[in-house]
Protein backbone atom coordinates (compact mmCIF):
# COMPACT_ATOMS: atom_id res chain seq x y z
CA UNK A 1 0.00 0.00 0.00
CA UNK A 2 1.37 3.41 -1.00
CA UNK A 3 0.60 6.11 1.62
CA UNK A 4 1.51 9.74 1.02
CA UNK A 5 1.78 12.76 3.32
CA UNK A 6 1.42 16.20 1.76
CA UNK A 7 1.17 19.74 3.13
CA UNK A 8 2.87 23.11 3.26
CA UNK A 9 6.31 23.58 4.78
CA UNK A 10 6.04 23.51 8.56
CA UNK A 11 2.78 21.57 8.58
CA UNK A 12 4.41 18.77 10.54
CA UNK A 13 4.05 16.15 7.83
CA UNK A 14 7.63 14.89 8.14
CA UNK A 15 7.40 14.44 11.90
CA UNK A 16 3.92 12.93 11.68
CA UNK A 17 4.75 10.55 8.84
CA UNK A 18 7.84 9.24 10.62
CA UNK A 19 5.91 8.72 13.86
CA UNK A 20 3.13 6.92 11.98
CA UNK A 21 5.71 4.69 10.27
CA UNK A 22 7.10 3.74 13.68
CA UNK A 23 3.62 3.02 15.06
CA UNK A 24 2.69 0.79 12.13
CA UNK A 25 5.99 -1.08 12.32
CA UNK A 26 5.50 -1.59 16.05
CA UNK A 27 2.18 -3.22 15.17
CA UNK A 28 3.89 -5.84 13.03
CA UNK A 29 3.66 -4.36 9.53
CA UNK A 30 6.61 -4.16 7.15
CA UNK A 31 6.96 -0.42 6.63
CA UNK A 32 9.33 1.58 4.43
CA UNK A 33 9.52 5.37 4.70
CA UNK A 34 11.22 6.95 1.70
CA UNK A 35 12.11 10.04 3.72
CA UNK A 36 13.01 8.51 7.03
CA UNK A 37 14.28 11.06 9.51
CA UNK A 38 13.64 13.87 7.03
CA UNK A 39 16.17 12.75 4.41
CA UNK A 40 15.17 11.21 1.09
CA UNK A 41 16.18 7.59 0.46
CA UNK A 42 17.69 8.68 -2.87
CA UNK A 43 20.84 10.80 -2.76
CA UNK A 44 20.00 12.05 -6.26
CA UNK A 45 16.58 13.21 -5.07
CA UNK A 46 18.16 14.89 -2.06
CA UNK A 47 20.66 16.70 -4.28
CA UNK A 48 17.92 17.90 -6.64
CA UNK A 49 15.94 19.16 -3.65
CA UNK A 50 18.92 21.16 -2.40
CA UNK A 51 19.39 22.67 -5.86
CA UNK A 52 15.74 23.66 -6.03
CA UNK A 53 15.58 25.23 -2.57
CA UNK A 54 18.82 27.21 -2.82
CA UNK A 55 18.10 30.95 -3.01
CA UNK A 56 21.32 31.44 -4.97
CA UNK A 57 19.25 30.14 -7.88
CA UNK A 58 16.86 33.05 -7.43
CA UNK A 59 16.27 33.57 -11.15
CA UNK A 60 15.15 30.01 -11.92
CA UNK A 61 12.00 30.22 -14.05
CA UNK A 62 8.71 28.55 -13.02
CA UNK A 63 8.81 26.14 -15.98
CA UNK A 64 12.38 25.09 -15.19
CA UNK A 65 11.38 24.64 -11.55
CA UNK A 66 8.50 22.37 -12.59
CA UNK A 67 10.82 20.16 -14.62
CA UNK A 68 13.33 20.03 -11.78
CA UNK A 69 10.77 19.06 -9.15
CA UNK A 70 9.23 16.45 -11.43
CA UNK A 71 12.71 14.97 -11.88
CA UNK A 72 13.18 14.95 -8.11
CA UNK A 73 10.03 12.94 -7.51
CA UNK A 74 10.50 10.64 -10.50
CA UNK A 75 13.97 9.70 -9.30
CA UNK A 76 12.64 8.81 -5.85
CA UNK A 77 9.74 6.87 -7.36
CA UNK A 78 11.98 4.70 -9.52
CA UNK A 79 14.90 4.33 -7.16
CA UNK A 80 13.12 3.84 -3.83
CA UNK A 81 9.33 3.80 -3.88
CA UNK A 82 8.62 1.18 -6.55
CA UNK A 83 11.20 -1.32 -5.19
CA UNK A 84 9.78 -0.84 -1.69
CA UNK A 85 6.22 -1.48 -2.88
CA UNK A 86 7.36 -4.90 -4.10
CA UNK A 87 8.46 -6.00 -0.62
CA UNK A 88 6.68 -3.94 2.07
CA UNK A 89 3.16 -3.89 3.48
CA UNK A 90 3.11 -0.08 3.63
CA UNK A 91 5.33 2.40 1.81
CA UNK A 92 5.17 5.94 3.17
CA UNK A 93 6.31 8.98 1.21
CA UNK A 94 6.72 12.57 2.35
CA UNK A 95 5.77 14.56 -0.79
CA UNK A 96 5.05 13.26 -4.27
CA UNK A 97 4.31 14.93 -7.58
CA UNK A 98 1.31 16.68 -6.05
CA UNK A 99 3.81 19.05 -4.45
CA UNK A 100 5.22 19.93 -7.85
CA UNK A 101 1.69 20.48 -9.19
CA UNK A 102 0.64 22.74 -6.33
CA UNK A 103 3.81 24.80 -6.50
CA UNK A 104 3.59 25.23 -10.26
CA UNK A 105 -0.12 26.02 -10.50
CA UNK A 106 -1.07 27.74 -7.26
CA UNK A 107 2.36 28.94 -6.22
CA UNK A 108 3.75 30.19 -9.54
CA UNK A 109 0.56 30.58 -11.55
CA UNK A 110 1.38 28.21 -14.44
CA UNK A 111 -1.67 27.06 -16.45
CA UNK A 112 -2.85 23.44 -16.06
CA UNK A 113 -2.11 22.68 -19.71
CA UNK A 114 1.59 23.38 -19.05
CA UNK A 115 1.73 21.37 -15.84
CA UNK A 116 -0.39 18.27 -16.33
CA UNK A 117 1.51 16.65 -19.25
CA UNK A 118 4.80 16.92 -17.35
CA UNK A 119 3.39 15.31 -14.23
CA UNK A 120 1.49 12.65 -16.16
CA UNK A 121 4.73 11.53 -17.78
CA UNK A 122 6.56 11.53 -14.43
CA UNK A 123 4.03 9.47 -12.46
CA UNK A 124 4.51 6.40 -14.70
CA UNK A 125 0.94 5.41 -13.87
CA UNK A 126 1.58 5.28 -10.12
CA UNK A 127 -1.07 6.79 -7.85
CA UNK A 128 -0.89 6.79 -4.03
CA UNK A 129 -3.57 4.62 -2.44
CA UNK A 130 -4.14 7.03 0.43
CA UNK A 131 -3.05 10.67 0.82
CA UNK A 132 -2.98 12.53 4.14
CA UNK A 133 -3.10 16.28 3.69
CA UNK A 134 -1.58 17.66 6.87
CA UNK A 135 -3.39 20.96 7.07
CA UNK A 136 -2.28 23.80 9.33
CA UNK A 137 -2.73 27.51 9.82
CA UNK A 138 0.15 29.04 7.80
CA UNK A 139 1.00 31.33 10.73
CA UNK A 140 1.62 28.26 12.90
CA UNK A 141 3.51 26.48 10.13
CA UNK A 142 5.80 29.46 9.64
CA UNK A 143 6.37 29.72 13.38
CA UNK A 144 7.33 26.05 13.60
CA UNK A 145 9.89 26.52 10.83
CA UNK A 146 11.33 29.55 12.58
CA UNK A 147 11.52 27.69 15.89
CA UNK A 148 13.41 24.84 14.25
CA UNK A 149 15.96 27.29 12.81
CA UNK A 150 16.40 29.05 16.15
CA UNK A 151 17.02 25.80 18.01
CA UNK A 152 19.21 24.31 15.24
CA UNK A 153 20.54 27.12 13.00
CA UNK A 154 20.81 26.22 9.32
CA UNK A 155 24.00 27.58 7.71
CA UNK A 156 22.65 27.10 4.18
CA UNK A 157 21.37 29.99 2.07
CA UNK A 158 17.71 30.77 2.56
CA UNK A 159 14.97 28.86 0.75
CA UNK A 160 14.26 30.07 -2.79
CA UNK A 161 10.56 29.36 -2.37
CA UNK A 162 10.47 31.69 0.60
CA UNK A 163 11.61 34.64 -1.50
CA UNK A 164 8.06 35.05 -2.76
CA UNK A 165 6.87 35.87 0.76
CA UNK A 166 4.42 34.43 3.25
CA UNK A 167 1.63 34.57 0.67
CA UNK A 168 3.21 31.61 -1.10
CA UNK A 169 2.23 29.33 1.78
CA UNK A 170 -1.34 30.64 1.69
CA UNK A 171 -1.60 29.85 -2.02
CA UNK A 172 -0.04 26.41 -1.62
CA UNK A 173 -2.48 25.58 1.14
CA UNK A 174 -5.36 26.49 -1.17
CA UNK A 175 -3.88 24.28 -3.86
CA UNK A 176 -3.58 21.25 -1.60
CA UNK A 177 -7.15 21.71 -0.42
CA UNK A 178 -8.31 21.87 -4.03
CA UNK A 179 -6.56 18.57 -4.81
CA UNK A 180 -8.11 16.97 -1.72
CA UNK A 181 -11.56 18.08 -2.83
CA UNK A 182 -10.89 16.65 -6.30
CA UNK A 183 -10.35 13.11 -4.93
CA UNK A 184 -12.24 12.86 -1.61
CA UNK A 185 -12.18 9.06 -1.65
CA UNK A 186 -8.36 9.00 -1.42
CA UNK A 187 -7.43 12.25 0.38
CA UNK A 188 -7.87 12.54 4.13
CA UNK A 189 -7.45 15.99 5.71
CA UNK A 190 -5.52 16.02 8.99
CA UNK A 191 -5.85 19.21 11.05
CA UNK A 192 -2.50 19.82 12.75
CA UNK A 193 -2.92 23.43 13.80
CA UNK A 194 -3.78 22.75 17.43
CA UNK A 195 -3.64 18.97 17.70
CA UNK A 196 -2.03 16.69 20.25
CA UNK A 197 0.73 14.88 18.35
CA UNK A 198 0.38 11.53 20.13
CA UNK A 199 -3.38 11.46 19.52
CA UNK A 200 -2.85 12.46 15.91
CA UNK A 201 -0.31 9.68 15.33
CA UNK A 202 -2.75 7.16 16.72
CA UNK A 203 -5.63 8.42 14.57
CA UNK A 204 -3.60 8.44 11.35
CA UNK A 205 -2.13 4.98 12.02
CA UNK A 206 -5.63 3.63 12.60
CA UNK A 207 -6.81 5.22 9.34
CA UNK A 208 -4.01 3.42 7.47
CA UNK A 209 -5.02 0.12 9.05
CA UNK A 210 -8.66 0.74 8.09
CA UNK A 211 -7.60 1.48 4.52
CA UNK A 212 -5.61 -1.77 4.33
CA UNK A 213 -8.58 -3.75 5.60
CA UNK A 214 -11.44 -2.11 3.74
CA UNK A 215 -9.98 0.18 1.07
CA UNK A 216 -8.86 3.83 0.91
CA UNK A 217 -12.35 5.25 1.41
CA UNK A 218 -12.53 3.50 4.78
CA UNK A 219 -9.26 5.15 5.78
CA UNK A 220 -10.58 8.56 4.78
CA UNK A 221 -13.77 7.95 6.76
CA UNK A 222 -11.81 6.86 9.84
CA UNK A 223 -9.71 10.03 9.71
CA UNK A 224 -12.80 12.21 9.23
CA UNK A 225 -14.43 10.63 12.28
CA UNK A 226 -11.34 11.22 14.41
CA UNK A 227 -11.19 14.85 13.26
CA UNK A 228 -14.86 15.38 14.07
CA UNK A 229 -14.34 14.01 17.60
CA UNK A 230 -11.39 16.37 18.13
CA UNK A 231 -13.41 19.36 16.94
CA UNK A 232 -16.19 18.65 19.43
CA UNK A 233 -13.86 19.88 22.18
CA UNK A 234 -12.94 23.09 20.36
CA UNK A 235 -14.86 26.22 21.26
CA UNK A 236 -16.45 28.19 18.44
CA UNK A 237 -14.69 31.40 17.43
CA UNK A 238 -16.74 34.43 18.39
CA UNK A 239 -16.15 37.98 17.12
CA UNK A 240 -13.99 40.35 19.13
CA UNK A 241 -14.65 44.03 19.74
CA UNK A 242 -11.38 45.59 20.85
CA UNK A 243 -7.71 45.04 21.62
CA UNK A 244 -8.38 44.18 25.26
CA UNK A 245 -10.54 41.22 24.25
CA UNK A 246 -7.92 40.17 21.69
CA UNK A 247 -5.21 40.27 24.36
CA UNK A 248 -7.27 38.00 26.62
CA UNK A 249 -7.87 35.50 23.82
CA UNK A 250 -4.20 35.59 22.81
CA UNK A 251 -3.12 34.86 26.40
CA UNK A 252 -5.52 31.92 26.56
CA UNK A 253 -4.02 30.53 23.32
CA UNK A 254 -0.49 30.94 24.71
CA UNK A 255 -1.45 29.02 27.86
CA UNK A 256 -2.96 26.14 25.90
CA UNK A 257 -0.03 25.95 23.50
CA UNK A 258 2.60 26.19 26.24
CA UNK A 259 1.38 22.90 27.68
CA UNK A 260 2.25 20.99 24.46
CA UNK A 261 4.60 23.17 22.42
CA UNK A 262 6.40 25.56 24.76
CA UNK A 263 8.83 26.68 22.06
CA UNK A 264 5.95 27.67 19.79
CA UNK A 265 4.28 29.60 22.61
CA UNK A 266 7.56 31.38 23.31
CA UNK A 267 7.91 32.26 19.63
CA UNK A 268 4.55 34.02 19.55
CA UNK A 269 5.56 36.05 22.60
CA UNK A 270 8.63 37.44 20.80
CA UNK A 271 8.80 41.22 20.85
CA UNK A 272 6.03 41.57 23.45
CA UNK A 273 6.27 42.73 27.04
CA UNK A 274 4.05 43.85 29.89
CA UNK A 275 1.22 42.33 31.91
CA UNK A 276 -0.01 39.64 31.57
CA UNK A 277 2.69 38.34 29.22
CA UNK A 278 5.80 38.88 31.35
CA UNK A 279 4.95 36.07 33.74
CA UNK A 280 4.46 33.73 30.80
CA UNK A 281 7.76 34.73 29.21
CA UNK A 282 9.56 33.97 32.47
CA UNK A 283 7.77 30.64 32.85
CA UNK A 284 8.73 29.59 29.31
CA UNK A 285 12.38 30.60 29.66
CA UNK A 286 13.30 27.34 31.33
CA UNK A 287 11.46 25.11 28.85
CA UNK A 288 12.32 27.04 25.68
CA UNK A 289 15.46 29.08 26.45
CA UNK A 290 16.61 29.52 22.85
CA UNK A 291 13.30 30.81 21.57
CA UNK A 292 12.73 32.99 24.62
CA UNK A 293 16.17 34.61 24.23
CA UNK A 294 15.61 35.09 20.50
CA UNK A 295 12.40 36.97 21.30
CA UNK A 296 14.25 39.55 23.40
CA UNK A 297 15.70 41.35 20.38
CA UNK A 298 15.79 45.07 21.05
CA UNK A 299 13.55 44.92 24.11
CA UNK A 300 14.51 47.31 26.92
CA UNK A 301 11.95 46.55 29.64
CA UNK A 302 12.96 45.23 33.04
CA UNK A 303 11.58 41.72 32.50
CA UNK A 304 13.62 41.38 29.30
CA UNK A 305 16.78 42.39 31.11
CA UNK A 306 16.02 39.96 33.91
CA UNK A 307 15.64 37.22 31.31
CA UNK A 308 18.98 38.17 29.70
CA UNK A 309 20.73 37.91 33.06
CA UNK A 310 19.10 34.54 33.60
CA UNK A 311 19.82 33.12 30.13
CA UNK A 312 23.18 34.56 29.05
CA UNK A 313 25.16 31.63 30.44
CA UNK A 314 22.86 29.09 28.83
CA UNK A 315 22.33 30.68 25.38
CA UNK A 316 24.99 33.39 25.18
CA UNK A 317 24.86 33.89 21.42
CA UNK A 318 21.13 34.58 21.28
CA UNK A 319 21.34 36.94 24.25
CA UNK A 320 24.18 38.82 22.54
CA UNK A 321 22.17 39.18 19.33
CA UNK A 322 19.26 40.62 21.33
CA UNK A 323 21.34 43.64 22.39
CA UNK A 324 20.34 45.89 19.50
CA UNK A 325 18.12 48.92 18.91
CA UNK A 326 16.77 50.31 22.21
CA UNK A 327 18.47 47.62 24.29
CA UNK A 328 21.93 48.57 22.97
CA UNK A 329 21.86 52.00 24.64
CA UNK A 330 22.19 50.69 28.18
CA UNK A 331 25.59 50.53 29.85
CA UNK A 332 24.67 47.00 30.89
CA UNK A 333 24.43 46.04 27.21
CA UNK A 334 28.01 47.14 26.58
CA UNK A 335 29.25 45.27 29.64
CA UNK A 336 27.41 42.12 28.62
CA UNK A 337 28.75 42.25 25.06
CA UNK A 338 32.28 42.68 26.42
CA UNK A 339 31.76 39.70 28.73
CA UNK A 340 30.43 37.51 25.91
CA UNK A 341 33.03 38.51 23.31
CA UNK A 342 35.26 35.48 23.87
CA UNK A 343 32.44 32.95 24.21
CA UNK A 344 30.43 33.92 21.12
CA UNK A 345 32.38 36.46 19.07
CA UNK A 346 30.30 36.01 15.90
CA UNK A 347 27.11 36.80 17.77
CA UNK A 348 28.67 39.83 19.46
CA UNK A 349 29.78 41.05 16.03
CA UNK A 350 26.20 40.64 14.78
CA UNK A 351 24.99 42.87 17.63
CA UNK A 352 27.16 45.68 16.25
CA UNK A 353 25.28 45.97 12.96
CA UNK A 354 24.97 49.58 11.88
CA UNK A 355 26.43 50.98 15.11
CA UNK A 356 28.78 53.95 14.80
CA UNK A 357 29.40 54.73 18.48
CA UNK A 358 32.75 54.42 20.27
CA UNK A 359 31.88 51.30 22.33
CA UNK A 360 30.93 49.51 19.09
CA UNK A 361 34.19 50.51 17.38
CA UNK A 362 36.20 49.42 20.39
CA UNK A 363 34.53 46.02 20.28
CA UNK A 364 35.14 45.71 16.55
CA UNK A 365 38.85 46.38 17.05
CA UNK A 366 39.06 43.94 19.94
CA UNK A 367 37.35 41.19 17.97
CA UNK A 368 39.38 41.91 14.84
CA UNK A 369 42.68 41.67 16.73
CA UNK A 370 41.61 38.45 18.47
CA UNK A 371 40.90 36.70 15.15
CA UNK A 372 43.81 34.78 13.68
CA UNK A 373 44.27 34.59 9.91
CA UNK A 374 42.63 31.19 9.39
CA UNK A 375 40.05 30.49 12.11
CA UNK A 376 39.27 34.20 12.31
CA UNK A 377 38.14 34.58 8.71
CA UNK A 378 34.41 34.08 9.49
CA UNK A 379 34.66 36.53 12.39
CA UNK A 380 36.34 39.22 10.32
CA UNK A 381 33.74 38.71 7.59
CA UNK A 382 31.00 39.16 10.19
CA UNK A 383 32.67 42.33 11.46
CA UNK A 384 32.73 43.64 7.90
CA UNK A 385 29.04 42.79 7.59
CA UNK A 386 28.32 44.92 10.67
CA UNK A 387 29.35 48.05 8.72
CA UNK A 388 26.12 48.31 6.74
CA UNK A 389 24.69 51.86 6.64
CA UNK A 390 28.02 53.34 7.83
CA UNK A 391 29.43 55.68 5.19
CA UNK A 392 32.32 57.28 7.08
CA UNK A 393 35.98 56.77 6.30
CA UNK A 394 36.48 54.79 9.49
CA UNK A 395 34.06 52.20 8.14
CA UNK A 396 35.70 52.23 4.70
CA UNK A 397 39.12 51.70 6.28
CA UNK A 398 37.89 48.55 8.01
CA UNK A 399 36.16 47.38 4.81
CA UNK A 400 39.43 47.87 2.94
CA UNK A 401 41.34 45.80 5.50
CA UNK A 402 38.83 42.99 5.18
CA UNK A 403 38.59 43.20 1.39
CA UNK A 404 42.37 42.90 1.09
CA UNK A 405 42.23 39.67 3.10
CA UNK A 406 39.14 38.43 1.29
CA UNK A 407 40.66 39.04 -2.14
CA UNK A 408 43.84 37.22 -1.17
CA UNK A 409 41.81 34.22 -0.01
CA UNK A 410 39.30 34.42 -2.90
CA UNK A 411 36.66 34.79 -0.19
CA UNK A 412 34.38 36.88 -2.39
CA UNK A 413 34.00 33.86 -4.65
CA UNK A 414 32.21 32.05 -1.81
CA UNK A 415 28.63 32.62 -0.75
CA UNK A 416 29.68 33.50 2.82
CA UNK A 417 32.21 36.09 1.67
CA UNK A 418 29.93 37.63 -0.94
CA UNK A 419 27.09 37.82 1.58
CA UNK A 420 29.33 39.66 4.05
CA UNK A 421 30.45 42.07 1.33
CA UNK A 422 26.84 42.90 0.46
CA UNK A 423 25.86 43.36 4.09
CA UNK A 424 28.82 45.69 4.62
CA UNK A 425 27.48 48.15 2.03
CA UNK A 426 23.79 47.89 2.86
CA UNK A 427 22.08 51.23 2.46
CA UNK A 428 25.10 52.86 0.77
CA UNK A 429 24.70 54.48 -2.64
CA UNK A 430 28.20 55.59 -3.66
CA UNK A 431 30.37 54.13 -6.41
CA UNK A 432 32.50 52.00 -4.11
CA UNK A 433 29.40 50.36 -2.63
CA UNK A 434 27.93 49.63 -6.05
CA UNK A 435 31.21 48.16 -7.32
CA UNK A 436 31.27 45.73 -4.40
CA UNK A 437 27.56 44.97 -4.67
CA UNK A 438 27.83 44.11 -8.37
CA UNK A 439 30.93 42.00 -7.81
CA UNK A 440 29.08 39.88 -5.23
CA UNK A 441 25.68 39.65 -6.95
CA UNK A 442 26.30 36.50 -9.02
CA UNK A 443 27.43 34.54 -5.96
CA UNK A 444 24.96 35.99 -3.45
CA UNK A 445 22.00 37.48 -5.36
CA UNK A 446 19.62 37.77 -2.40
CA UNK A 447 22.09 39.55 -0.06
CA UNK A 448 23.03 41.83 -2.97
CA UNK A 449 19.38 42.76 -3.45
CA UNK A 450 18.92 43.20 0.30
CA UNK A 451 21.79 45.66 0.33
CA UNK A 452 19.87 48.29 -1.66
CA UNK A 453 17.57 48.79 1.34
CA UNK A 454 16.38 52.36 1.55
CA UNK A 455 18.13 53.49 -1.63
CA UNK A 456 16.16 55.68 -4.02
CA UNK A 457 18.59 56.06 -6.92
CA UNK A 458 17.84 54.74 -10.39
CA UNK A 459 20.13 51.72 -10.09
CA UNK A 460 18.32 50.53 -6.98
CA UNK A 461 14.93 50.78 -8.67
CA UNK A 462 16.23 48.81 -11.67
CA UNK A 463 17.46 46.04 -9.38
CA UNK A 464 14.11 45.91 -7.60
CA UNK A 465 12.11 45.78 -10.80
CA UNK A 466 14.30 42.98 -12.21
CA UNK A 467 13.82 40.84 -9.10
CA UNK A 468 10.16 41.54 -8.34
CA UNK A 469 8.78 38.42 -10.03
CA UNK A 470 11.21 36.08 -8.27
CA UNK A 471 11.83 37.71 -4.89
CA UNK A 472 8.95 40.02 -4.04
CA UNK A 473 9.51 39.62 -0.30
CA UNK A 474 13.10 40.79 -0.54
CA UNK A 475 12.17 43.72 -2.78
CA UNK A 476 9.57 44.81 -0.23
CA UNK A 477 12.19 44.65 2.53
CA UNK A 478 14.31 47.11 0.59
CA UNK A 479 11.55 49.73 0.53
CA UNK A 480 10.66 49.50 4.21
CA UNK A 481 9.37 52.92 5.22
CA UNK A 482 10.10 54.45 1.79
CA UNK A 483 7.42 56.99 0.85
CA UNK A 484 8.13 57.37 -2.86
CA UNK A 485 5.79 56.99 -5.87
CA UNK A 486 7.97 54.18 -7.27
CA UNK A 487 7.74 52.31 -3.96
CA UNK A 488 3.96 52.62 -3.96
CA UNK A 489 3.85 51.33 -7.53
CA UNK A 490 5.78 48.19 -6.55
CA UNK A 491 3.72 47.66 -3.41
CA UNK A 492 0.45 47.96 -5.28
CA UNK A 493 1.62 45.52 -7.92
CA UNK A 494 2.33 42.69 -5.47
CA UNK A 495 0.28 43.47 -2.34
CA UNK A 496 -2.55 41.02 -2.99
CA UNK A 497 -0.15 38.05 -3.06
CA UNK A 498 2.75 39.36 -0.95
CA UNK A 499 1.89 40.49 2.56
CA UNK A 500 5.36 41.95 2.96
CA UNK A 501 4.10 44.95 0.98
CA UNK A 502 2.11 45.82 4.12
CA UNK A 503 5.11 45.12 6.35
CA UNK A 504 6.95 47.88 4.48
CA UNK A 505 4.47 50.63 5.40
CA UNK A 506 4.42 50.39 9.21
CA UNK A 507 3.43 53.79 10.60
CA UNK A 508 2.98 55.48 7.20
CA UNK A 509 -0.03 57.77 7.31
CA UNK A 510 -0.59 59.15 3.79
CA UNK A 511 -3.45 58.37 1.38
CA UNK A 512 -1.48 55.62 -0.48
CA UNK A 513 -0.90 53.78 2.81
CA UNK A 514 -4.55 53.85 3.82
CA UNK A 515 -5.66 52.85 0.33
CA UNK A 516 -3.36 49.83 0.45
CA UNK A 517 -4.66 48.85 3.89
CA UNK A 518 -8.24 49.02 2.68
CA UNK A 519 -7.47 46.96 -0.43
CA UNK A 520 -5.77 44.24 1.64
CA UNK A 521 -7.92 44.27 4.77
CA UNK A 522 -9.51 40.89 4.06
CA UNK A 523 -6.48 39.41 2.28
CA UNK A 524 -3.88 40.10 4.98
CA UNK A 525 -6.06 40.93 8.01
CA UNK A 526 -3.30 40.73 10.62
CA UNK A 527 -0.58 42.49 8.62
CA UNK A 528 -2.91 45.39 7.93
CA UNK A 529 -3.15 45.90 11.69
CA UNK A 530 0.60 45.47 12.14
CA UNK A 531 1.17 48.12 9.46
CA UNK A 532 -0.57 50.71 11.61
CA UNK A 533 2.24 50.84 14.16
CA UNK A 534 1.53 53.76 16.52
CA UNK A 535 -1.40 54.81 14.30
CA UNK A 536 -3.44 52.04 15.94
CA UNK A 537 -4.00 54.36 18.92
CA UNK A 538 -5.47 57.12 16.72
CA UNK A 539 -9.22 57.16 15.93
CA UNK A 540 -8.82 55.87 12.37
CA UNK A 541 -6.51 53.11 13.54
CA UNK A 542 -8.85 52.05 16.34
CA UNK A 543 -11.71 51.85 13.87
CA UNK A 544 -9.73 49.64 11.51
CA UNK A 545 -8.57 47.40 14.35
CA UNK A 546 -12.13 46.93 15.63
CA UNK A 547 -13.34 46.07 12.13
CA UNK A 548 -10.57 43.50 11.63
CA UNK A 549 -11.28 41.86 14.98
CA UNK A 550 -14.97 41.61 14.13
CA UNK A 551 -14.26 39.94 10.79
CA UNK A 552 -11.20 37.81 11.53
CA UNK A 553 -11.33 36.90 15.21
CA UNK A 554 -9.92 33.43 14.55
CA UNK A 555 -6.69 34.74 12.99
CA UNK A 556 -3.87 33.95 15.43
CA UNK A 557 -1.46 36.50 14.00
CA UNK A 558 -4.15 39.18 14.27
CA UNK A 559 -4.57 38.33 17.94
CA UNK A 560 -0.86 38.89 18.48
CA UNK A 561 -0.77 42.24 16.68
CA UNK A 562 -3.92 43.38 18.49
CA UNK A 563 -2.35 42.31 21.79
CA UNK A 564 0.73 44.34 20.89
CA UNK A 565 -1.50 47.31 20.16
CA UNK A 566 -3.07 47.03 23.59
CA UNK A 567 0.29 46.73 25.38
CA UNK A 568 2.45 49.16 23.39
CA UNK A 569 0.08 51.85 22.22
CA UNK A 570 -2.82 51.69 24.65
CA UNK A 571 -5.27 50.93 21.85
CA UNK A 572 -8.01 50.02 24.29
CA UNK A 573 -11.30 51.85 24.55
Amino acid sequence: MFVLFEGIDGSGKTTLSNRVAEALAAGGLRVVHTRQGGRFASTVTQAIRELGRDARNMMMTPHAELMLYAARDLQLLQEATLPALARADVVIADRFLYSAEVLARWGRGLPPEDVEPVLRAATRGVTPDLVFLVDVDPHVARARRRVAKIVAPDPRPSSRKGLAGVGMQQRLREGYRALAARAPDRWAVVDNTDADLDALVGAVAEAVRAARRDGPAAGVAAMAAATARARETTAAVTPLHDAAEALARFVAWIDRRAAREPALAAYFLAGLWGDPLDARREALAERAPEVTANGLRGLDDETSWRLRRRLHERVPGLVARSLVEAAAARAEAQALLQALAERCPLDVAAALDGRDDEPAWALRERLWDSANAAAGAPLRARLAASLGYLSGERAWELRARWLAEAAAAAALDTYEGARAACASVAGLDDGRAWDLRKQARDVAPVPALDSVAGLTGERAWKWRRRALDRAAKVVMRTIDGVDDPRAWELRTEVALHCKEALDSIVGLDGPPAWALREACADVWPSTVVKSLGPLVAAPRGRTLLARQLGRHAGNLSLLKHAAAAALRHGAVE
